[in-house]
């Protein structure tokens, strides 16, 4: 409900644009949500890799050698660390990341 009403508010406000840092139990990594038409985008980069929704390509990801991981159905960075990991990157996959994980894993795995 907290989040429905912030994200009122972001609009009401005309902010289309967040960047936060997610705090994980071994370090930090930065989160990036830009409100396009009816979801958001969004990304979470650590260190090594990054967690990003369904709007962008993991095959581009896969082709420039990137460590990252997929995550569908989200709105905020929050859903993006408690769902699940749709797919991978081979170097993602060097990393230990494996589809069925919480996001918040994943990103473990690339701080």
């Amino acid at each position: 409900m907290l989040n429905i009403l912030k994200e009122k508010l972001r609009a009401k406000l005309g902010v289309a644009m967040e960047i936060e840092k997610i705090n994980l139990e071994k370090g930090s990594a930065t989160g990036l949500r830009i409100l396009l038409g009816k979801a958001p985008l969004i990304v979470i980069k650590a260190e090594k890799g990054y967690l990003m929704c369904g709007y962008l390509n993991i095959e581009v990801a896969e082709k420039l050698g990137d460590a990252a991981a997929v995550v569908r159905g989200v709105n905020t960075f929050e859903d993006m660390l408690e769902k699940e990991v749709a797919e991978v990157t081979s170097a993602a996959e060097a990393l230990g990341i494996r589809r069925g994980m919480k996001g918040r894993e994943a990103l473990e795995r690339m701080l």
